[in-house]
């Protein structure tokens, strides 16, 4: 019998030649203990490493909940393409830099665009692209992201922003002035020695401009400093817990990946015989006397013979094809001898029973996201969740994730504003542009908007 273990050795699925079956339930203390192995915020019975007299806060119970996550989320397909839809929607078509001069009757913002070419230089260049496309990735993969002021050579200004990998930072604990510390080293999860990590300041996020120009007025910012992007959602004020969290504690995230390699498993293992063939013992006698053969030239005579039959008859290609025999009845009793039996087989084991618990799994995850599964084209016809694949549904859910998105851009922005205001910019409003889907009878199929 081939069984399929989680991890933790618990029995998932089972299947042999005769049944299948599964495990229904969960353990009583099994949610409590996945949130405890890789819970980002747990505060109990917290301990800390000491990195040059910096007490830093381990990131999970081992200090690899970013490791870890990444991990799961690069075993996960539909965890991994709907993060990364929502890192894309997020962004939308880049961002435009501009002034509000009032607004219109219905209330929109009337925007005219900025015409200062530092300005445009700056939020159209690869340095802006890179530090929000890769800030965006950890801020949903982790819960938070980051990213480095890089100061110029005389330190009066700032040369760009350096988005700083999750993998590789962990922050001290928060003092009194809202303020800690960022250890940033290639060495996490293991506790790196002297001089294999830097100490960065990192901005207190009540007001990261007075913070920036109080380390810039004392001098202390040789290696620049670190601008956090959290989200608040988790109340963890150091390291925020990441959107598809709730689905893992669940078990949809484990149920999403084990599904299709037990399939593979099972589809590899599973006995695929189509038909019985019978064949009387006195039929080998005719055809092949003992006699007239020795054992060695009459098995391989058979061998032979079957194979010419096997392949004369199975493929796609010898579809419909008659097969003639010949039997012989005994005149004594009236019994059919030598008569071939062809019978098919019945395959009980139906490898689509699993399609519907994963299209569940697939569909609970994007609910954790949330991401409308039609929109990915993820919409189970006829099951639970049916009855919302239409165009207008996934139109509508597209502009409800744009609308859900405005808290997550003003978060990538701000440290975009702060470089601009610090390197002293003229002061500007930055937004995005998006791509809104229409119905066609409007003219087109899509329609250029700023948000």
């Amino acid at each position: 019998m081939n069984i399929l273990f989680n991890p933790k050795g618990i029995p998932l699925l089972m299947h042999s030649t005769y049944i299948f079956g599964e495990t229904t339930g969960m353990p009583q203390n099994e949610m409590k203990e996945r949130s405890r192995i890789l819970a980002p915020n747990s505060l109990s019975n917290v301990t800390y490493i000491d990195i040059g007299g910096v007490k830093v806060r381990p990131w999970g119970e081992s200090n690899d909940f970013p490791q870890k996550a990444a991990e799961e989320i690069g075993n996960t397909s539909v965890l991994n393409t709907g993060l990364k839809f929502l890192r894309n929607l997020t962004l939308g078509q880049g961002i435009y830099p501009c002034t509000v001069n009032g607004y219109d009757d219905d209330g929109n913002e009337i925007l005219k665009p900025v015409a200062d070419s530092r300005v445009h230089s700056f939020v159209a260049s690869r340095i802006v692209r890179r530090y929000m496309e890769k800030t965006l990735r950890d801020y949903l993969k982790f819960g938070n992201g980051a990213v480095q002021f890089v100061p110029s050579a005389t330190g009066k200004s700032f040369a760009g922003i350096n988005p700083v990998n999750a993998l590789y930072r962990r922050y001290s604990e928060i003092d009194e002035y809202g303020a800690c510390k960022c250890i940033v080293s290639g060495y996490w999860p293991q506790r790196p020695d002297r001089g294999q990590y830097t100490v960065l300041d990192v901005l207190s996020e009540y007001d990261p401009q007075m913070h920036a120009e109080t380390l810039k007025f004392a001098g202390t910012m040789k290696n620049g400093f670190i601008m956090p992007v959290r989200d608040s959602w988790s109340n963890d004020d150091l390291y925020g817990m990441p959107v598809w969290w709730p689905a893992y504690v669940c078990g949809w995230v484990e149920i999403a990946h084990l599904i299709p390699s037990f399939l593979k498993k099972a589809y590899k293992n599973q006995i695929t015989w189509k038909w019985h063939v019978q064949i009387p013992y006195s039929f080998w006698e005719k055809k092949y006397p003992s006699k007239d053969f020795s054992p060695k030239d009459r098995e391989a005579a058979i061998q032979k013979y079957m194979d010419s039959m096997e392949m004369n008859l199975c493929g796609p290609e010898n579809a419909e094809k008659p097969i003639f025999s010949h039997y012989a009845v005994n005149e004594m009793n009236g019994r059919i001898e030598e008569e071939w039996k062809i019978k098919p087989l019945e395959n009980k084991y139906q490898g689509s029973d699993n399609l519907p618990v994963s299209a569940a799994a697939n569909s609970e995850i994007l609910f954790a996201l949330m991401v409308n599964p039609n929109v990915l084209g993820a919409g189970m016809p006829g099951g639970t969740y049916a009855g919302n694949q239409g165009g207008s549904n996934i139109r509508e859910a597209f502009l409800v994730n744009i609308a859900n998105a405005w808290i997550d851009r003003q978060n990538i922005l701000d440290p975009v504003e702060l470089y601009i205001k610090m390197n002293g910019m003229p002061e500007c409003e930055l937004r995005f542009r998006n791509t809104i889907l229409v119905t066609l009878d409007s003219g087109s199929g899509t329609q250029k908007k700023i948000s």
